[in-house]
């Protein structure tokens, strides 16, 4: 049986042979023994970061702009329809981290794409490439588009104005260009992950105060809502407009299963966290893994439920622009609107990290780590972000496309297929049951982005408008 090749045209040993034709980074990889013996390292470095700065830099990737729509996700599913959907999502995403932690921990090798390698040759390691760097690019351009609208909004509440200007301080566009030169570029700029521990637990913790302003809200504001101009004081209002949905099904209800998946993402972020790890194991990046899911799904539910609880169906796709109807001087959301967009902000540099690792495996392979191209390619990818974010008008096409196309490859398809490849049958068969798990977990991936396609498309055709940016 012939060998796969490697990219420097080597032939590739096969999966689950020892001794002297193992590679060099196999040799190094984090080996599972039960033993008690000191397990070996990456020869790069040795893994530095702690548990739990691994959970803020993990949670940090998961956590995102998508937070900010669930709450319209919820007002067109339902609250018991969308908890249902949430925890099945989460669940699949912890199984997802499983696969590729199994995966990894076979073969040895510590990059998505390189899974793609090993188990497809040249071709998986391109595609698995490009999901990457699709995916986060669209993740850091819909941060990004947070900072854009929302900051004037902010520098507006401050200087005490209910309505905007022309200086360039007020210009979103100029703004992203400053945030991106003075805040995230130099973060960017940092040779590990591990680094970015402090600033992820600091985001992590504008978020907490973000979810925390949105309960007390809750009971702040009260429903019907003038300040939306379709209630008003000669008006009947309909007796279900402030009252709570637990199931509901509508032409909107297709967004919900995307904004879901994006809001759950952080594959491409798992490897790199584990090769930094402190005293790698299998069992302590699945806990890291876990802990981390299943803090944002906790703050996720009550960001949306308590968000939902206070507008009903006025709740908009982006939740900051809701509250900025009803009071725009008000100074808690004031304060909020700084917290998200400091939060966005430094999520940024640890979402550029996986696109930076999957172009240097691709265009760079086998060679050492240069500063210059670590700096070249940060900037690159920063710049072609901001033009994107300049020139896309709207934030729908973030959230629904990329939502429906490589959120559900980089969750079920990709880490379903790795799996089967490079698992040896001779320890698991074919028919076996975790690769039989795996092949159903893949197909769901392939039937949920053809449905989530579907019936986006089919919104579109109807030419109904509904601006899922909220801008």
């Amino acid at each position: 049986m012939e060998l796969p090749k490697l990219s420097n045209g080597h032939q590739q040993p096969a999966v689950g042979v020892l001794g002297d034709s193992v590679r060099p980074e196999e040799e190094k990889f984090i080996q599972h023994k039960s033993d008690g013996k000191k397990r070996p390292q990456f020869t790069d470095f040795e893994g530095k970061t702690s548990f739990g700065m691994s959970v803020f830099n993990l949670s940090n990737a998961i956590m995102g702009s998508g937070i900010l729509g669930l709450s319209y996700a919820m007002s067109n599913t339902g609250v018991v329809l969308f908890l249902l959907l949430l925890t099945c999502i989460a669940c699949l995403s912890c199984y997802s981290i499983h696969l590729l932690l199994r995966s990894a921990g076979v073969v040895g090798i510590r990059a998505y794409e390189q899974l793609g390698l090993t188990a497809f040759g040249h071709a998986g390691k391109i595609l698995a490439a490009v999901v990457i760097t699709l995916h986060n690019i669209g993740a850091m351009s819909s941060y990004l588009f947070i900072v854009k609208y929302e900051l004037p909004l902010v520098i507006q509440a401050f200087l005490g104005r209910t309505t905007g200007s022309d200086e360039w301080f007020m210009n979103g566009n100029y703004l992203i260009l400053l945030v991106t030169v003075c805040v995230i570029l130099p973060l960017a700029l940092m040779k590990h992950l591990g680094y970015l521990g402090y600033t992820s637990g600091f985001s992590l913790t504008c978020m907490v105060f973000f979810l925390t302003a949105v309960i007390y809200k809750r009971f702040n504001i009260n429903c019907p809502l003038e300040a939306f101009g379709n209630i008003t004081a000669s008006t009947d209002v309909p007796g279900d407009t402030c009252t709570v949905k637990f199931f509901t099904i509508n032409q909107e209800t297709a967004y919900t299963i995307p904004i879901l998946a994006f809001a759950f993402v952080c594959h491409p972020e798992v490897l790199p966290i584990y090769t930094e790890l402190r005293d790698p194991t299998k069992r302590r990046m699945q806990n890291i893994g876990n802990v981390s899911i299943l803090g944002m799904f906790i703050m996720y539910f009550l960001t949306a439920v308590f968000g939902y609880l206070t507008f009903y169906d006025n709740t908009e796709a982006e939740l900051l622009h809701t509250y900025s109807r009803v009071n725009p001087l008000d100074v808690l959301i004031l304060c909020v609107r700084l917290a998200v967009l400091v939060a966005v902000t430094l999520t940024v540099p640890v979402v550029l990290f996986p696109i930076r690792r999957a172009l240097t495996q691709l265009l760079f392979p086998g060679k050492p780590f240069h500063w210059l191209r670590h700096v070249i390619i940060a900037a690159s990818l920063l710049f072609a972000v901001n033009l994107l974010v300049i020139f896309v008008p709207n934030i729908r096409d973030i959230f629904g496309i990329i939502g429906a196309t490589t959120a559900p490859s980089l969750i079920f398809i990709l880490p379903g297929l790795f799996y089967i490849r490079i698992i040896p049958t001779d320890q698991e068969p074919m028919k076996s049951r975790p690769k039989i798990q795996a092949a159903c977990f893949t197909a769901l991936g392939f039937i949920f982005m053809t449905m989530s396609l579907t019936f986006i498309g089919i919104d579109w055709m109807s030419g109904e408008k509904r601006n899922l940016g909220g801008h």
